[in-house]
């Protein structure tokens, strides 16, 4: 692998920039400065940056406590996008998995990795999403059975569509608040679901993906990288 390559990977910078960081002299190939864009690297050898080792990560796999007021873009003219809230990787790279609107909090996965992208996000693959929800009225035990038989919804005013079977699981102590767990990702999905049985959703967070929980101690616009462990838990 070229090192110009390696340098941008592992730091999450530009091509530029990482050109710019050989340049400064503070990469150390085996113990040598090499300042060579396209110095060729061995399987073997160690590099490091201002002597600290430089480690390459071919993926990378973060974890977001989306506030609300951000929409889950890269840019936009008008609304604060959730790719500002990361400062220390390359957005360019980043992919955000699936969306959240723009008062929904929680769990919000962002990678390089295509290909986990589409096994998470693929309607033909049907991976579980947790939601809290919180509305208006309160729920009912038939609500439970209308969502696992499946909602139907509007993905337009004339197009009605049913939802796959959806989990409902009501909080005893205020029924106001449930639980909902869906295998798809239509526009305002939940939302529109809630809808259906004569409900408005005031509050909504995402909880899970697949068997992987939000970490309960970032706070709203926080984000940290997945371990190992954390990351089996999505596939």
């Amino acid at each position: 692998m070229r090192l110009d390559k390696y340098v941008r990977v592992a730091l999450q910078t530009s091509r530029n920039d990482a050109r710019q960081v050989i340049k400064n002299k503070t990469i150390k190939v085996n113990g040598k400065i090499i300042t060579k864009n396209d110095y060729f690297l061995n399987d073997n050898d160690s590099v490091t940056y201002n002597d600290k080792p430089l480690i390459y990560k071919k993926f990378i796999y973060l974890m977001m406590n989306k506030p609300q007021g951000y929409i889950c873009a890269k840019e936009d003219k008008i609304h604060k996008v959730v790719i500002d809230l990361i400062d220390d990787y390359n957005h360019n790279d980043l992919i955000i998995v699936g969306r959240l609107d723009i008062d929904t909090e929680g769990l919000l996965l962002l990678t390089n990795d295509g290909i986990l992208c589409h096994m998470l996000t693929s309607p033909k693959k049907d991976c579980p999403k947790e939601y809290y929800v919180q509305t208006d009225i309160e729920f009912t035990d038939e609500d439970i059975l209308v969502f696992k038989e499946g909602v139907e919804i509007y993905e337009t005013v004339d197009k009605p569509y049913k939802c796959k079977s959806a989990s409902l699981e009501i909080d005893k102590n205020d029924k106001h608040n449930a639980k909902i767990t869906i295998t798809e990702g239509k526009y305002h999905q939940v939302k529109k679901m809630c809808k259906s049985v004569g409900k408005t959703v005031t509050y909504l967070k995402r909880l899970k993906v697949n068997r992987l929980s939000l970490d309960e101690k970032l706070k709203p616009g926080e984000y940290k990288e997945l371990t190992e462990e954390e990351i089996e838990l999505l596939k």
